[in-house]
């Protein structure tokens, strides 16, 4: 499943917020340095979606607030 995620890094608290069928905003305390953001966004969505953290992976937008998000179901 393909999904377009908009990152909030640098939140008080982690959250997935679905928009539409595709569409997620997603925030996480990890900053956006070194990939800190990448990985808590990645982590994020494998606890909402219910698979693990290797079954998700970010394939554009590595450096970016948008993202296109792979989820292996």
């Amino acid at each position: 499943m393909r999904i377009f995620v908009r990152a909030k890094p640098n939140a008080r608290e982690v959250r997935v917020t679905k928009l539409d069928d595709t569409h997620y905003e997603v925030s996480v305390k990890e900053p956006a340095k070194e990939g800190k953001a990448n990985k808590g966004i990645e982590r994020a969505l494998a606890e909402h979606f219910g698979v693990r953290p290797y079954e998700v992976e970010i394939v554009s937008g590595h450096l970016g607030k948008l993202k296109v998000v792979e989820v292996i179901r």
